[in-house]
């Protein structure tokens, strides 16, 4: 696979992963309003990079399958690529943890958590690294093109 296609690749699978890290606590958390409370308790909801990943997903793919020009689609990943990496850095640092450790998980609790839910305690950290691939896949794809 020529270079010029596999850097939009690396960002397309990685926008998919992300979104699909995004949806994760939606499927574990059994108690209603927990789910929600965790991605809104903070200083900026995650799913805005959800969304902003989703657009770079849309330009890099377009990019790769020369249905606009790889100058642009480059651009617009690795601009939306970056504000969704910089939403997840202020996400994470802004403290949705606190959240899941408030949830009582003790069998005698009631509360039908399941065991997954203290996994969730990694869970920023993964979205944080997972959103730092689109923008430099975008960033490799601009240099294959011969941008920087």
């Amino acid at each position: 696979m020529e270079r010029t296609r596999l850097a939009p690749t690396v960002g397309i699978v990685a926008c998919l992963v992300l979104l699909g890290v995004l949806v994760v606590p939606y499927l574990l958390i059994q108690t209603p309003g927990i789910a929600a409370a965790y991605y809104a308790t903070t200083l900026i909801n995650p799913l805005f990079a959800g969304l902003f990943a989703l657009v770079t997903l849309l330009a890099l793919a377009a990019g790769r399958q020369r249905r606009t020009d790889p100058a642009i689609a480059a651009a617009v990943g690795l601009v939306f690529g970056a504000f969704a990496a910089l939403i997840c850095l202020v996400w994470t640092l802004s403290g949705p943890q606190e959240i899941l450790l408030n949830v009582d998980l003790s069998p005698g609790s009631g509360s039908g958590e399941s065991p997954f839910v203290q996994s969730l305690q990694y869970h920023p950290y993964l979205v944080v690294g997972l959103s730092f691939v689109p923008p430099l896949s975008a960033g490799w794809y601009a240099s294959e093109l011969g941008l920087f």
